[in-house]
């Protein structure tokens, strides 16, 4: 079967475009309805920025999502691999619903975070409740392990962890979508290598939205992700590990399902050692403070700038082997 390139690059340019172009709409709702970032402690901005990087993100990837199949069931458009896409898309249609409802809900959960500051654990119940929701409409992990109830709550543990991390990770201007960006790509180059077309996609459209977004937050930030945004991010990266099959007959390594920890290693680290830091030090793990990787290096002497720049780069290093075949 034909590789569809030029499906793929038209998905990323399309959601790029439509995340950059979105944005100052967007913007202008955020700041009419008062969903801003006030300054305050912990914070480095003097004036209050729009929370609008959530749902430009969204917006990005559903829009062309949408598009570009209501076009390949019509016919209109004509692609390499085009019925493999609508082949997958009707044999998968009610787990797509449910991953696209599962996508705009977290982004709202973390709008109401955003616009009220839910405390900790209605927002952790919120997480949950979605996580279930996914488990039980899509693929598991199993870790080869024959246990359903095993393979439940591995997921669900998966996914809160996941978008908990990058919720931890929007510290910093740029930080949160740029690792976004670059998990995305990676899970997407590994995804179309398996003939995983639709998960590819998934991963084109998330990329090309997010860096459509980094002009606007990166280096000086005119919106910001708010939690809508790094809710969405997590999520869709947690449930892009799940969906493809990184151990096959054709690729028999059972060291391949760890994947997606060397792709999302840099948060997934970042998580690890402040939970643990704060757990230590007898604080709620929940409780932001500056004790990141970020605020470490910046702690250094390094800008704020090549800070997430480096770590940026970390993620690519850390990232690439996984996408190596063999």
């Amino acid at each position: 079967m034909a590789f569809p390139f030029n499906f793929f690059v038209t998905a990323f340019l399309g959601a790029l475009l439509t995340s950059l172009l979105g944005l100052p709409l967007w913007r202008w709702w955020s700041l009419r309805t008062n969903l801003v970032d006030d300054p305050g402690h912990r914070k480095i901005h003097s004036a209050p920025v729009p929370l609008a990087g959530g749902f430009a993100v969204l917006t990005g990837i559903l829009l062309p999502l949408l598009a570009g199949a209501l076009l390949l069931k019509l016919d209109i458009v004509k692609v390499s691999a085009a019925n493999a896409i609508v082949h997958g898309l009707d044999r998968r249609a009610l787990e797509l619903l449910v991953l696209g409802l599962g996508a705009i809900a977290i982004t709202i959960l973390g709008w109401l975070d955003d616009k009220h500051e839910l405390k900790a654990l209605p927002k952790f119940l919120g997480q949950i409740v979605i996580a279930i929701a996914v488990a039980a409409a899509c693929k598991r992990i199993t870790l080869f392990v024959h246990s359903e109830v095993f393979s439940y709550a591995i997921t669900i543990l998966w996914l809160l962890t996941v978008i908990n991390a990058f919720n931890f990770m929007d510290n910093m201007n740029g930080l949160c979508a740029g690792l976004g960006a670059i998990g995305a790509f990676f899970f997407a180059l590994i995804a179309a290598a398996h003939g995983e077309y639709l998960v590819a996609i998934t991963g084109f459209l998330m990329c090309g939205a997010l860096i459509g977004f980094l002009p606007w937050n990166f280096p000086h930030a005119r919106a910001f992700l708010g939690d809508a945004g790094s809710h969405l991010v997590g999520y869709l990266l947690a449930v892009m590990a799940i969906l493809p099959h990184f151990y096959t007959k054709q690729n028999p390594r059972h060291l391949a399902v760890l994947s997606p920890l060397l792709v999302l290693a840099v948060p997934l680290l970042d998580l690890a050692q402040v939970t643990l830091f704060r757990t230590l030090n007898g604080k709620p793990f929940w409780i932001g403070d500056t004790n990141h990787v970020s605020h470490r290096l910046v702690a250094r002497g390094i800008s704020r700038r090549e800070t997430v720049l480096l770590l940026w780069l970390l993620a690519v290093i850390l990232g690439a082997p996984a996408c190596w075949p063999g």
